[in-house]
């Protein structure tokens, strides 16, 4: 290996040596390295090494990504040196996309190293086999951890690990990441038993400082927007500059958007992609391919390029939009140059003056090298009941020796007798008013007290419907020959008519019908609308918030800021006031007949959208008429026909013993949450052998068992999943609840005339999100400058 090393001109470097370290002492190790430090190489060092040293037959190491591509990606890395060392070492992948024969001899004759994703290592658990086939292993890396150790697939890896440090006792665990802010937290994460003493920490050479910098427009920072699309041309011309770029949108709908905006800026028509998670398989992997061989000169993506892109002729990368957070934008910034000794150059291009705001707070968190917070959390329920039925379908169980198993996992340390007990009679027979049912009758407990499955029909169904990731209810977009460019999701495909258009995979598209699950299309030059997505936005961090609110209140600050921010702020100050750290400012004031309430929170997208459904209902409570609300990262507006005379009532923590509970349980939300954990949880199958039910049918069927189990047991553990899914999830209660607890000490009242500068960006949202693109954007943008003028009128 030392001579590889030679030849290639190269060394190794201090943590991949460290790492080496680590293994021949047996401990298990977390290694936080920058993007292009050799992580992978680092991570299989030690296994290289054991297989020169020792040459053995069986599988030595799993190597588990959180994407399928990623797999792939590492395995052509891999396989790569093995080959120039002229190694006897066989790489496979095992993901969903791998042939079932191929599935099928891996378990008899597996590689030395295996390359997979949590749900197929949770599948090859579920065999009788698995105690033989992974008697040999001696090592697991997790790579890019950062991406779900704090989630529900982080969970079912945990519990998989437990498992196979009961199958391989001596088995040593190894993560890998570039972006970690609480390295103890993934130690106790990582360790058996969470024992944080047992995993050695390596840390990465820091690198060349990435190359960051803000784009301003040519005009002036505009007063609303959340995409950077004014800048088309100025972005347009940094691609023309540069050899490769990939631009980064924060949503699918937004990539679609940008896309579009360059291709009309594209006098030169230089080749350009779009890339996200809704397009097809065949066309990411089109893009993807182009992008590999330096065909493209920008490629406008989404989070769907996170992780695991080694293009190292991408040189520069642009944040469309605001980053949302430190931790994500370093992860961006990584895509190019991928090389240690290089800085990676970004662009940042904020949509609106606060926007502006937390462009210039993430780069200075990123030079500060502050991080996002990593939130763990308990271990989710309807997880720990598709583990449960992994384990069955392997073989009969013992209780307590499953229960301390699991409890070796950090995520269900604190998993107590009552609840264990709870899932198993919930995999037993569905619960109390499900268990007259034969179909929900999975488990029964022998004469000798062990668990097993009731019949084989039971296992197939498993092995078939496991998984975490549950997608939204798609219809395929496709032409008429057959050809199908990806997915749309069926909320905004129902509200299209033969005839409508919409953009799709860089295309503007007619629809001609829509047969069954099926959306048939062809293309135009007729003017579009983008496809809209649900789901939570990326929220904006904490920390990056907390820098914003500290902007506001810091004069000094005030001068690197462009003029027309430091002009905004100055007439707030002067008009108002400007919310110190700590404190929050609720402004009210009339306009047009309308009264306005508008609350500078900055608790992100989500927790303001949840708070908005609250505090209307509460106003309709107390006669105050309200009319709607909007929200943004960084500010609440509510509207009514009566004056807002004492906001603290709107905001005392009781709202979410009252109007919270209410709005949920009549929400979409709780039935939402519900269809997520009863397919997880393996209440309701996602397809039978032979076919695939639609997403409408099990949409149906959840929503019947829901309305079952909320009125006869609503108790029953899958609606416990799901609140605590709706809570933390998608409604944000975490923070909505601490920006209550605070709002009574903290409220500062500012009664106004008019209009205040800071609201304007906030209160240009009213009615953009009901409208479509065109013509509409320009009626906004004149009602953002009359806005702004009646705010910034001394």
């Amino acid at each position: 290996m030392t001579e590889w090393f030679a030849a290639k001109g190269w060394h190794p470097r201090t943590h991949q040596l460290a790492m080496l370290d680590e293994a021949r002492a047996g401990r298990h190790a977390l290694l936080v390295a920058t993007t292009g430090a050799g992580k992978t190489l680092a991570g299989f060092l030690p296994t290289l090494t054991e297989l020169i040293e020792q040459p053995s037959e069986g599988l030595h190491t799993l190597y588990v990504s959180p994407l399928k591509a990623l797999a792939v990606d590492i395995r052509r890395n891999l396989v790569t040196p093995i080959e120039e060392m002229g190694l006897d070492i066989r790489v496979e992948t095992r993901t969903g996309d791998t042939s079932s024969d191929k599935k099928a001899r891996q378990r008899v004759k597996p590689p030395q190293i295996l390359l997979t994703t949590p749900e197929s290592l949770s599948l090859l658990l579920s065999y009788p086999d698995a105690e033989t086939m992974f008697a040999s292993l001696k090592t697991i890396v997790v790579d890019e951890v950062h991406a779900f150790a704090t989630g529900k697939r982080g969970d079912l890896l945990s519990l998989c690990m437990a498992r196979l440090q009961r199958l391989s006792p001596l088995l040593r665990r190894v993560a890998l990441s570039a972006t970690v802010a609480d390295p103890d937290g993934y130690r106790a994460w990582l360790a058996p038993d969470g024992d944080i003493d047992a995993v050695g920490l390596v840390t990465g050479e820091p690198g060349a400082p990435p190359d960051i910098t803000i784009l301003l427009p040519e005009d002036r920072i505009p007063w609303a927007g959340h995409s950077g699309r004014y800048a088309a041309a100025q972005v347009m011309r940094v691609i023309e500059a540069n050899r490769t770029t990939i631009l980064f949108c924060n949503t699918r709908s937004l990539a679609e958007l940008i896309f579009q905006d360059l291709w009309k800026a594209n006098d030169k028509s230089l080749p350009i992609g779009v890339h996200h998670g809704s397009l097809s398989l065949e066309a990411r992997q089109k893009v993807e391919a182009a992008m590999a061989d330096g065909k493209l000169r920008a490629l406008v993506a989404t989070a769907s390029l996170d992780l695991g892109v080694d293009w190292g002729d991408v040189d520069c990368v642009i944040q469309m939009g605001a980053p949302k957070g430190s931790s994500r934008l370093l992860q961006r910034i990584g895509r190019a140059n991928h090389r240690l000794d290089e800085s990676s150059r970004a662009i940042l291009v904020p949509g609106n003056r606060f926007e502006y705001l937390e462009a210039r707070a993430a780069l200075d968190a990123v030079e500060a090298g502050e991080l996002d917070p990593d939130l763990f959390r308990p271990g989710a329920l309807d997880v720990l009941a598709q583990h449960v039925m992994a384990c069955a379908c392997a073989a009969p169980f013992e209780q307590g020796a499953l229960l301390d198993e699991i409890r070796s996992a950090m995520p269900y340390s604190a998993l107590d007798d009552e609840t264990f007990d709870r899932v198993l009679r919930f995999i037993a027979d569905g619960g109390y008013a499900l268990r007259a049912y034969d179909r929900f009758k999975r488990l029964v407990q022998q004469a000798d007290g062990t668990w097993r499955v009731t019949h084989p029909q039971f296992i197939a169904q498993h092995r078939l419907n496991a998984g975490i990731i549950v997608e939204a209810t798609m219809l395929k977009v496709r032409f008429r020959n057959g050809r199908q460019l990806g997915r749309v999701e069926e909320g905004f495909a129902a509200t299209l008519a033969p005839g409508d258009t919409f953009f799709f995979a860089g295309l503007s598209l007619e629809v001609e019908s829509i047969d069954g699950e099926d959306l048939i299309v062809r293309a135009t030059s007729r003017p579009a609308r983008i496809p809209t997505y649900g789901g939570s936005r990326l929220p904006l961090s904490t920390s990056l918030a907390d820098r914003v609110r500290a902007f506001l209140s810091d004069r000094q600050e005030w001068d690197r800021f462009p003029a027309d921010v430091h002009d905004w702020l100055e007439m707030q100050d002067r008009r108002s006031v400007l919310p110190r750290p700590g404190q929050l400012l609720v402004e009210t004031f009339p306009r047009e007949g309308r009264h306005y309430m508008v609350a500078y929170s900055f608790e992100g997208w989500n927790a303001h959208q949840s708070l908005g459904m609250l505090i209307t209902r509460r106003m309709e409570a107390q006669g105050l008429k309200p009319l709607g609300f909007v929200a943004s990262d960084y500010a609440l507006a509510c509207y009514g026909l009566e004056k807002v005379t004492d906001p603290a009532s709107l905001f005392s923590p009781d709202i979410l013993e009252n109007e919270f509970v209410d709005w949920v349980q009549q929400s979409h939300l709780l039935k939402r949450a519900f269809r997520e954990v009863a397919v997880i949880g393996g209440l309701v199958d996602r397809q039978h052998p032979g076919k695939r039910k639609t997403g409408r049918q099990v949409t149906f069927s959840t929503d019947l068992i829901y309305d079952v189990l909320r009125k006869y047991e609503p108790g029953h553990l899958l609606l416990q999943a799901a609140w605590d899914d709706a809570r933390a999830r998608m409604t944000d209660v975490g923070r909505l609840a601490n920006l209550l607890d605070r709002a009574g000490g903290t409220m500062l009242h500012v009664d106004l005339e008019r209009v205040s500068p800071l609201a304007v960006p906030v209160l240009v949202l009213i009615g953009r999100e009901k409208v479509a693109t065109g013509s509409a954007d320009d009626d906004l943008l004149i009602e953002a400058e009359a806005l702004a003028a009646e705010a910034m009128e001394a």
